[in-house]
């Protein structure tokens, strides 16, 4: 695809690519995508709806889950209009200006879900390591500081990427490989040294994911001693019980994580299909899974939702008679 590349790098665009060669089904994949996003956006506004309205879900646990849908909800918003606009109407040029926003909010939030995820192990490590100063300390403030330092540090170690990047000249094809922008695609294409760039984003996967998968995984070996020394097996269970949730949520964010590393470092001879269907995993599955996962675990949210669906059902019965 020849590209004419302007002098003004704000003038200056990048081309996404679908599923290459595949452009004339671009219509049926949509359908199964499609599908995606509205079940994320309702599964998750669900969530938001169901912990805002009751007020006996207005506990630490669950206003952190409300965290973490908002941020699925934001990485999914992310994504959409560049998938939906190639596959319906094969809008495949993106501005700079755009495709960098667009990277922010993806890697930002991405972290964010990180640290919300650290924050939940935290909560998990309270309620059953120490149980009886649970109120006094995970108190209200604390958790909103808790959230809006997640954001800020997030925030703070992403905004310098889209700046590293407009430094660069694009003289390769401005072709990219993914429906949307990403770091690690786009410095690539650059014609100059990216050292600095690759340094600076092994800093960041480091200071981020890095040390909240170290600190999760601390908080359940301290979780798993304190369970093991309980004396009855029924409390044991419960206890493990409250976790299960959590538990699924990290491991549909870390292995998706994994496996999208592994595919791009090592797996240069697997068709080019696995590594579009492995992003879409690490973007797609997560955002699609949380709302699934703590709807049917927890009960207390499964409760509340089913009462919704019964009073909708009683609503639409009372009309219709």
């Amino acid at each position: 695809m020849a590209v004419l590349y302007n002098s003004s790098l704000q003038k200056a665009t990048f081309f996404l690519t679908g599923f290459h060669g595949l452009e004339h089904v671009h219509g049926w994949i949509s359908i199964p995508f499609c599908s995606i996003y509205l079940t994320v956006i309702l599964g998750n506004l669900t969530i938001l709806h169901v912990i805002r309205t009751d007020a006996t879900l207005h506990e630490p646990m669950y206003y952190f889950l409300a965290m973490l849908a908002l941020t699925d909800l934001g990485l999914c918003l992310s994504t959409l209009p560049t998938v939906m606009g190639i596959f319906w109407f094969d809008a495949r040029e993106i501005g700079i200006p755009a495709c960098f926003t667009q990277l922010f909010f993806i890697h930002t939030l991405s972290l964010v879900e990180s640290s919300v995820l650290l924050s939940m192990s935290i909560d998990r490590y309270v309620a059953i390591c120490n149980p009886l100063r649970y109120s006094s300390i995970l108190t209200p403030a604390r958790i909103v500081k808790l959230g809006l330092s997640s954001v800020f540090r997030s925030s703070v170690l992403i905004l310098p990427l889209p700046f590293l990047l407009k430094r660069f000249q694009y003289c390769r094809s401005h072709v990219l490989a993914h429906a949307y922008c990403l770091h690690l695609e786009i410095m690539k294409l650059a014609c100059s040294s990216i050292i600095v760039n690759h340094i600076y984003g092994l800093f960041v996967v480091a200071c981020t994911v890095g040390v909240d998968s170290l600190l999760i995984f601390l908080s359940y070996a301290l979780i798993l001693h304190t369970v093991l020394g309980k004396a009855s097996p029924q409390e044991r269970f419960r206890a493990l019980n409250t976790c299960v949730s959590h538990i699924c949520a990290v491991l549909l964010f870390y292995i998706p994580m994994i496996g999208l590393s592994l595919v791009h470092r090592f797996g240069e001879h697997l068709p080019r299909i696995v590594h579009l269907l492995m992003s879409y995993v690490y973007l797609l599955v997560p955002p699609l899974m949380n709302p699934i996962v703590y709807s049917i675990k927890t009960k207390q949210i499964r409760q509340r939702i089913l009462k919704k669906f019964e009073f909708v059902k009683s609503l639409s019965c009372s009309r219709q008679d």
